[in-house]
């Protein structure tokens, strides 16, 4: 019997991947080759395709704005306020926010276009004449649904005392005919500062009073079929202030 082929021995592996690399480097083009193969007829096709495209208008161009007409010499010599022009200025969104800008103007021409007030009448206290009356300036309050009696508890304590005196024995009396006669005092003050051009915290009370007002009558029903009359009580409230001597 003949003997049996040996097998060949297996190459190494540096041999194997030197041969792998060898094949990579084949299938690779080259960058030459490439421009080569490269079709000639692109510079022509590119013009054509721009050729074909339609071409854009020419824009006219702007007209220049006038130049605004220069203030004469001659005129005044305050400067002309600039007109103030919306700028938009770019946001983080994208969409612009417009903002004004103010008119730049000298401090001393702010303070010339602001035209001083005058004083109020009230702060100034209006001069007696020798052998003049006194002035007396009444306020009153008719139809006060309270009885004329409870309004003379509260009114009996104010009568003769100065304005500031006044507001505090009303505004802590713990009575309900006070807050009528609060409104009453403050309604006379006002006639006098606006009316009389006297100062409120120079005045005194010189008289005040309650009167009777109409009386409502009501009926409640009672027992045995009786009914007793209600009297719901009005009076009429009056004031007068004079300056203090």
């Amino acid at each position: 019997m003949s003997p049996a082929p040996r097998k060949q021995k297996a190459d190494s592996a540096a041999e194997v991947e030197k041969q792998a690399s060898a094949k990579a480097a084949e299938s690779v083009p080259k960058a030459e080759d490439a421009e080569e193969t490269a079709p000639a007829e692109e510079p022509a096709a590119v013009e054509a395709s721009a050729e074909d495209k339609p071409k854009k208008p020419a824009r006219k161009p702007r007209a220049k704005k006038a130049d605004a007409p220069k203030a004469d010499a001659s005129g005044d010599d305050e400067p002309a306020a600039e007109e103030a022009k919306p700028t938009q200025t770019p946001s983080a969104s994208g969409t612009g926010k417009r903002t004004r800008k103010a008119a730049d103007k000298p401090a001393a021409e702010k303070a010339d276009d602001k035209p001083a007030k005058p004083a109020r009448k009230r702060d100034q206290p209006r001069k007696r004449q020798p052998g003049e009356a006194p002035v007396l300036v009444s306020a009153k309050a008719r139809y006060v649904r309270t009885s004329a009696r409870k309004a003379r508890l509260v009114c009996d304590h104010i009568r003769g005392k100065d304005v500031e005196q006044a507001r505090a024995i009303l505004s802590f009396t713990p009575r309900g005919a006070a807050k009528p006669w609060m409104k009453l005092l403050e309604s006379a003050i006002a006639n006098a500062e606006h009316n009389h051009e006297l100062v409120g915290d120079e005045l005194k009370i010189a008289s005040v009073h309650a009167d009777e007002g109409p009386t409502l009558k009501r009926y409640r029903p009672r027992a045995m079929g009786r009914a007793t009359r209600i009297r719901k009580r009005t009076s009429h409230l009056s004031i007068t202030l004079t300056p203090k001597e």
